[in-house]
């Protein structure tokens, strides 16, 4: 179920949220607005894909409505006091319910989910980042993310289009950090903020320990950028492909960083 591409490089790329994979019975629970799908992070894999070799892919293609692999297993929430969506999402990012009346997944049917999905993903992406680790010393989770550049539900305004987060630079190295932002900052015609409204989820969060050679950076994309916001979610390759430019810069060096003697 879990797709993982292996590589020699000590870099990971996790890939949490392309999937559009609903098991059949979870489907019949979600209502036309779940059905839509719309919060998934579209065409991320497809964006990333061949951007520089070597490198270490994890992905599930389980949609984030049937649990989200990047929030925290316990149920507590990343942005205390802030909208957003939990573990098993209730709404979508406009706030609006995606299950059918008294459809909602309980707590047995959240731990089902937890244990049959989430638990998976992260063996996964522990396991492909404790091999790169043991070979290098050292291991990049680098967290490939997309999202709707204008949702009020989430934030105000409109989103840059690179959102770095480090969780306030405690989830990797400095130089890691900085050498990504600097990247986003110079890509003529784009916009750039670190530890916005997008911090680092729980992945980035939970992976990224730099005094033991694990790194984790989330890289959140305004959709915008390289495809359609809206249905049918069209990629748009003219697009795509400048993007693309810049993202193989950052993963380029990422893949080449070794920490100071």
């Amino acid at each position: 179920m879990i797709e993982v591409t292996q590589g020699a490089s000590p870099l990971v790329l996790g890939l949490p949220h392309t999937g559009t994979d609903v098991p059949p019975e979870v489907w019949d629970c979600l209502n036309e607005t779940g059905r839509a799908l719309a919060d998934t992070d579209w065409h991320i894999h497809d964006l990333y894909a061949g951007l520089v070799e070597e490198v270490t892919t994890v992905r599930t293609p389980i949609h984030r409505y049937v649990i989200d692999v990047n929030r925290d297993p316990g149920g507590i929430s990343l942005y205390p006091g802030q909208n957003t969506t939990t573990l098993v999402p209730l709404t979508d990012f406009d706030g609006l319910p995606i299950w059918r009346e008294g459809q909602e997944p309980d707590e047995a049917e959240t731990a089902r989910r937890r244990d049959a999905y989430h638990a998976p993903y992260h063996a996964a992406l522990a396991a492909e980042l404790e091999r790169v680790k043991a070979v290098h010393g050292f291991a990049i989770l680098y967290d490939c993310h997309s999202i709707r550049g204008d949702i009020p539900f989430l934030f105000e305004g409109r989103l840059p289009d690179f959102n770095t987060g480090t969780n306030m630079g405690t989830t990797c190295d400095p130089e890691i950090e900085a050498l990504t932002v600097a990247h986003c900052e110079a890509a003529e015609g784009y916009t750039s903020t670190l530890n916005g409204r997008f911090k680092g989820g729980w992945s980035t969060r939970h992976y990224g320990w730099p005094a033991d050679g694990l790194h984790a950076i989330q890289m959140e994309l305004a959709q915008a950028t390289y495809c359609q916001e809206s249905p049918p979610w069209t990629y748009l390759p003219e697009r795509a492909d400048v993007l693309r430019a810049h993202l193989a810069k950052i993963l380029t060096d990422l893949k080449n960083w070794r920490p100071s003697a």
